[in-house]
């Protein structure tokens, strides 16, 4: 996973990394029990602040998407934790509500819709119905 940080973006660095680490969570780019890169190394790699990654670390582990382990780093929470499940969820759900709004702008009918979800799931070997 590459960071990259924008100090012309008007967001926070923390936020930056927080919103960077979430999205590869969510999408599975980082796995469950993946060990983050250490407070230290990863403020050198971005010449931040070790505080500022500890922000961000901190706020992620708050939300239930990483876990720091005194004297061993930071790990991605699996995803049968509570809060990972939940925002898992939510991303289906704004997913969904964007597919139904293109599908109706596309005048794509419902029944069109359902087959074009039952094709995508069936193009990916993990879904499960």
């Amino acid at each position: 996973m590459k960071l990259i940080i924008s100090s012309i973006s008007g967001q926070p660095i923390y936020q930056q990394i927080e919103q960077q680490i979430r999205d590869a969570v969510l999408s599975g780019e980082l796995v469950a029990g993946q060990a983050l890169p250490s407070l230290r190394s990863l403020a050198k790699e971005l010449r931040i602040s070790v505080l500022t990654v500890t922000r961000a670390y901190n706020e992620l582990a708050q939300e239930g998407l990483l876990e720091n382990i005194q004297g061993k780093g930071t790990f991605v929470m699996s995803q049968g934790s509570e809060r990972m499940h939940e925002q898992l969820l939510e991303q289906v759900r704004t997913n969904l509500d964007r597919a139904v709004n293109a599908a109706m702008q596309a005048d794509v009918g419902m029944d069109a819709l359902h087959d074009m979800l039952d094709q995508a799931a069936g193009a990916n070997p993990t879904a499960t119905g």
